[in-house]
């Protein structure tokens, strides 16, 4: 056996850690860094936020990380095996592989369809479709698209072909090449587009919005809104709770510590988020035009901006470009997770497992592209709502806060896989290692600030309807 082998269990590595830290990156780095964070950011005190969201990644999102990949590295088997090799006999944590298995297809269902409108905004800005329309014409262009599910299976399934295409060629030859490429690229579009957009005439009002605390914003919307803002998207930032990250621990080999790892991948993940914002509000009020939230702010609020620009089509493709580049990393890496799990649970050759997952995530995929115009009438979250919304609440609301807990409760109590275990996986290897001083907050605190995001995201949806 090679030494690779020798040190994973038989099991396929990473060949090197720069692959694995971009490739956990790349499942982090999402549509989420660029139409939530920077518009989150504005509207809960600017710098301030910044500063608690960055405490609230240190104090929660990547203990978590450190669990998910503890899991993974040691059992080395994907989420619907790794409690199996970890838990006690006649234990049933093993229940939860399946839940987030059926997590991760939940994700896909909408969140190919949604990089399929990034890679078609970014044909439509290359051949000069989206050229000199005026603000109607820019809405209507997408509100068009939206209105046409053929076009939109197209490109959705097109992110699927490549998606499964990346991931047959297995770990190294596939996903970390590929992948590893594609957020290098992705690194210097951002802050190529930053820089440009910083030394607009006008930036600089975007960047005092952006990034001077704001004590007046805190106070109004009350400075526990403003914590639970940054604690959920600290949080949900690194698609933690259904083993998206999990599935690359298991091919690690145990050269660094987690922490070290987990520092990492948070790091990048968070200078992608705010060099998202140095690209969109520099550009706003350079322009004049306020910044939204979610879809309006990528395919409306931007084009908008591109319309006003000279250099309009050539940075409205790289955007769209960097935005592929985002959503195509994250659906490479959760399809892995998938085939991973199959393979791990079923015996089934890569091969299989991709063209089983192919047709099925293609089927399953089809209810959001409906939900925005054959099933329109159906709005479950209340008026204006769609298919894509009731997918990401299951997702985002629910099965990432509770499987996070129930991780963390696995790895931090006797009747799971137990907290001195956990710190022996944690601390192997080089680098930082999580201390014992943290078993306390670990086991109690950290469960409770848990069951309160939880809560308050539940009760926020409610609200709503």
């Amino acid at each position: 056996m090679s030494n690779q082998n020798q040190q994973t269990g038989g099991r396929e590595s990473f060949k090197s850690r720069l692959g694995f830290v971009l490739i956990s990156a790349g499942c982090a780095i999402g549509i989420g860094n660029v139409w939530r964070f920077p518009y989150v950011v504005g509207e809960n005190g600017g710098g301030l936020f910044v500063l608690l969201y960055i405490l609230c990644l240190v104090a929660v999102g990547v203990p978590v990380l450190t669990m998910e990949y503890a899991i993974g590295r040691a059992s080395k088997k994907s989420i619907t095996c790794a409690y199996q090799e970890l838990e006690k006999p006649k234990q049933k944590w093993h229940l939860h592989g399946y839940v987030s298995l059926v997590g991760n297809y939940l994700l896909m269902m909408f969140y190919t369809t949604v990089s399929g409108w990034m890679m078609y905004y970014f044909y439509r800005y290359a051949v000069g479709e989206m050229d000199g329309l005026d603000k109607t014409a820019v809405e209507g262009a997408f509100n068009g698209m939206l209105s046409e599910p053929g076009t939109m299976a197209l490109w959705m399934g097109i992110v699927v072909v490549l998606g499964f295409a990346a991931c047959s060629l297995g770990v190294q030859k596939g996903l970390e090449r590929i992948t590893k490429w594609m957020m290098i690229a992705l690194l210097v579009l951002i802050i190529g587009l930053a820089v440009y957009s910083i030394l607009l005439p006008g930036a600089l009002e975007g960047l005092k919005f952006y990034l001077l605390p704001n004590a007046e914003t805190v106070q109004k919307n009350g400075f526990f809104n403003v914590l639970v803002a940054a604690l959920n998207q600290s949080f949900f930032t690194l698609s933690l709770g259904i083993g998206s990250m999990m599935i690359f621990g298991s091919y690690m080999k145990r050269d660094n510590t987690l922490l070290k790892e987990s520092v990492t991948v948070a790091g990048l993940d968070t200078f992608v988020a705010i060099t998202s914002g140095l690209i969109i509000f520099p550009a706003c009020f350079a322009f004049g035009v306020q910044p939204d939230s979610g879809p309006g702010l990528v395919f409306i609020t931007l084009p908008n901006v591109f319309s006003d620009m000279a250099a309009g089509r050539i940075l409205g493709t790289l955007f769209f470009l960097f935005m592929t580049f985002a959503s195509l990393s994250t659906v490479m890496a959760v399809f892995e997770n998938i085939l991973s799990c199959c393979m791990d649970k079923w015996g089934w050759s890569r091969a299989k497992a991709c063209i089983v997952n192919f047709v099925g995530v293609l089927v399953l995929s089809m209810p959001c592209v409906l939900g925005f115009n054959l099933w329109s009438d159906f709005q479950p979250l209340g008026p204006g709502s769609a298919v894509l919304d009731l997918e990401d609440f299951f997702v985002s609301n629910i099965m990432l806060p509770l499987g996070s807990l129930i991780i963390l409760l696995f790895c931090t109590h006797k009747f799971g896989w137990g907290f001195d275990n956990y710190m022996a996986e944690a601390n192997a290897g080089k680098g930082i290692k999580v201390p014992k001083i943290l078993k306390v907050y670990f086991k109690w605190v950290l469960p409770v600030i848990l069951i309160i995001m939880f809560v308050h995201g539940i009760v926020g949806v409610i609200q709503k309807l």
